[in-house]
């Protein structure tokens, strides 16, 4: 298997209880893969794998060819592996622009030049309102995260991302606790990330997953119990069973 994200025969396990199983697949440059399967299946589990929250009992993780196994969450990070989490954690006092522009300095290097103010970088600035226009919320670039609603505050998020550039990005749950009232804009978003950024995206929200994504695997028990197109798996029998529901 090639891809801009690779992983082959991936397991891990809790004492005694084996949470994931032999799990191998690659994400392509530009593909929107889902992952999906009921509660338990080990869907955040293998993204903490994937991402470096956890370290593999057996197997191995490729970037764009290169073996980020043993790599740091950071140097994943800044070799373009990406990911936002279910839940925010955001800083609630600090102003929506002010965030994303120290990502930006993180991404650039320049977080050890604390004598040296932000806005003397004219380009950070730049890019930091550009970022806040692509998530919609340029409107809110002075006003405090803690400030925003919950769908707004998941929007600073996917800024934080896209800020460090990845070329692979994980979204765990980007739906998760935003009222459906706020949904629409987060959606807009996510259609519209860059075309070529590989993402692969959990998410219960079925109709984002079949508009969303061109591939999907469903796990159950730790194990990939099938992979396909979204029209695939709607009317994969097993599928079904453990996870849709009847048609």
């Amino acid at each position: 298997m090639s891809g801009a994200l690779r992983v082959e025969k991936l397991d891990k396990s809790f004492g005694g209880l084996r949470v994931t199983r032999t799990i191998s697949f690659a994400l392509q440059a530009g593909e929107r893969l889902a992952l999906i399967g009921p509660n338990g299946a080990g869907k955040t589990t293998l993204v903490n794998l994937i991402s470096g929250v956890l370290a593999p009992d057996a197997g191995r993780i490729w970037l764009d060819g290169a073996d980020v196994t043993a790599k740091s969450q950071a140097q994943r990070v800044k070799a373009g592996l990406v990911r936002t989490f279910q839940l925010t954690t955001l800083a609630p006092e600090l102003p929506v622009q002010r965030q994303v522009e120290l990502a930006l300095f993180e991404r650039e290097g320049l977080t050890g030049r604390a004598w040296r103010s932000i806005d003397t970088y004219p380009a950070i600035l730049r890019e930091a309102q550009d970022l806040l226009c692509t998530v919609g919320l340029n409107a809110l670039a002075g006003a405090p995260t803690g400030s925003l609603a919950y769908g707004e505050q998941r929007l600073v998020e996917l800024a934080l991302a896209l800020a460090m550039r990845p070329r692979v990005l994980l979204l765990d749950e980007p739906m998760a606790g935003v009222p459906r009232g706020e949904s629409g804009r987060l959606t807009a978003v996510l259609d519209g990330l860059p075309a070529t950024t590989a993402v692969l995206i959990i998410e219960h929200d079925m109709d984002l997953v079949f508009r969303m994504a061109s591939r999907i695997i469903v796990l159950a028990e730790g194990a990939v119990l099938a992979e396909g197109s979204p029209d695939d798996i709607r009317t994969h029998p097993a599928v079904r069973a453990a996870y849709l529901g009847p048609a």
